[in-house]
C-alpha cells in the first residue's frame, strides 16, 4: 500500500482514473457528458467511462472500472452510488473521487467536497488523499448510516412504480401513508458496558456528520472513530415529526455530548420484535444487528484543508 502522500502525488501527476456515473440519479443523466468533458479538460487519463442507467448494473460496473487499474475511481451519483463504491474500494490502494450528483450528498458534505461539479473536479485535481472510517452493519460496510424502524419500512414498502414516476418524493409519500399505522419499537442498545433503551419509531446509527443533507451535530465526522446512535423522537407519531423538524433546524448547533446521542465505537442493537435494517438506503436483514467500525478503511480525494487522523 502506498502512503496517502504517495497516492496523492500519483493522482495529481499521472491522473489515471476511471469514471462511473449513476445516470439514474437525480442529476446524473444530465451531467454525465459535462463531467466527462471536465475531467478530460483537467488532464485526466480516463481508462474507462461508464454511465449506468439500468437497475442492478452499478456494482458490476464499478468492479469493471476497478479492474482497469486506476489510481482514482471517480463515482458520480447520490449516496447510494458512493456507498456501493466505498464497499468495493474498502482496504484497497485506490482512492475514491466524488462527484456529488444526488439529492442529499451526505458523504460528500461530510468530507468537505463541494456540491458543484466544477468545485468537485477541482478537488480531484488539487486535493489530497485522506483516510476515513467505514461503519460495519454485520459485515456490510457503510458510509453514512444504519436505520431501524420507519426508514426501513419505507424502503420495503415504497412501490417501484412510484419511485420511477416521482423519484425521491416517493419516500415521504410512503412515509406519510405508513406513519398512520406504524408501531413504535422498543430498542435496546448495548455499548461501552452499558445498556440504553429507547421506545421510538426510528433509530439511526450514523458514521459521519450529515443525514438528509443536514448536520447531525457540529462535531461528528467520518474520521473520528465513532458511531453516533440516536432515536428520532419517542413513542408517539407527533414526537417523530417534532424531533425530525428539530434535528433539521438545530443539528449544526448540537454536540455529541447532547441528549439523546450515544457516541461509541461499536454497539449491539436489539428490538422487541424483529425489525428491518436499512444500510445507506438498502435493506440488509433484520434485527438484532452488531454495528462496528473499520477505522481508516477508505481512501478519499478531499480538499487540501480537510482534517485527517
Amino acid at each position: 500500500m502506498r502512503t496517502k502522500q504517495e497516492l496523492t502525488e500519483v493522482v495529481r501527476r499521472d491522473r489515471r482514473a476511471a469514471l462511473v456515473i449513476n445516470a439514474r440519479s437525480r442529476r446524473g443523466r444530465h451531467l454525465y457528458e459535462r463531467a466527462r468533458k471536465r475531467l478530460d479538460a483537467a488532464g485526466f487519463d480516463l481508462l474507462g467511462e461508464f454511465p449506468v442507467d439500468r437497475p442492478g448494473q452499478l456494482e458490476r460496473t464499478l468492479a469493471t472500472a476497478l479492474d482497469l487499474g486506476p489510481d482514482l475511481l471517480v463515482a458520480g451519483g447520490g449516496d447510494g452510488t458512493v456507498s456501493a463504491a466505498a464497499r468495493l474500494l474498502a482496504h484497497t490502494d485506490v482512492a475514491l473521487g466524488l462527484l456529488p450528483l444526488g439529492t442529499t450528498n451526505n458523504f460528500a458534505r461530510t468530507v468537505g467536497v463541494p456540491l458543484g461539479l466544477d468545485g468537485a473536479v477541482a478537488v480531484l485535481t488539487e486535493g489530497k488523499v485522506i483516510d476515513v472510517d467505514l461503519g460495519l452493519a454485520g459485515d456490510v460496510p457503510f458510509t453514512n448510516h444504519v436505520g431501524v424502524g420507519l426508514s426501513a419500512d419505507i424502503m420495503l414498502r415504497t412501490p417501484p412504480r412510484l419511485k420511477r414516476v416521482t423519484g425521491r418524493l416517493a419516500y415521504p409519500a410512503t412515509a406519510l401513508a405508513l406513519l398512520t399505522r406504524h408501531r413504535p419499537l422498543r430498542a435496546t442498545v448495548r455499548a461501552g458496558g452499558g445498556v440504553h433503551e429507547f421506545v421510538t419509531h426510528q433509530l439511526y446509527v450514523a458514521n459521519g456528520g450529515f443525514h438528509a443533507g443536514r448536520p447531525i451535530t457540529a462535531d461528528a465526522n467520518a474520521d473520528d472513530r465513532l458511531l453516533v446512535a440516536y432515536p428520532v423522537g419517542g413513542p408517539t407519531r407527533r414526537d417523530l415529526l417534532r424531533h425530525t423538524a428539530r434535528n433539521v433546524a438545530t443539528g449544526h448547533r448540537r454536540t455529541l455530548g447532547d441528549e439523546p446521542f450515544l457516541a461509541v465505537d461499536e454497539l449491539w442493537l436489539e428490538t422487541d420484535r424483529p425489525a428491518g435494517v436499512e444500510v445507506d438506503g438498502e435493506l440488509h436483514g433484520r434485527t438484532p444487528v452488531h454495528v462496528g467500525l473499520a477505522a481508516n478503511a477508505l481512501r478519499v480525494m478531499a480538499p487540501v484543508d480537510s482534517p485527517d487522523r
